[in-house]
């Protein structure tokens, strides 16, 4: 399975933000999230590609996939 056939729960599109603003903004809607929710963040900061992953092993929460397309990635984030 692609991470393109992952269905979110939720998208937050953070695109156009500076670090740290992407995972900030993801960690928000995680909060407020129910368990087993899959929250995709879209982001256009290449930090994001180590600071989303870094942040998903020092919590419960799982990185089910990353699309990259051109400049932009999704990040698919499962709430645990």
């Amino acid at each position: 399975m692609s991470a393109t056939d992952i269905e979110p729960t939720d998208t937050v599109d953070a695109r156009g933000a500076a670090c740290p603003g992407p995972l900030m903004d993801l960690i928000g809607r995680i909060r407020s999230a129910t368990a087993g929710d899959v929250v995709l963040l879209l982001s256009d900061s290449d930090r994001s590609m180590t600071d989303v992953p870094e942040w998903v092993d020092e919590t419960d929460n799982e990185l089910l996939g990353v699309d990259e397309s051109g400049d932009d990635y999704g990040f698919y984030v499962e709430v645990a």
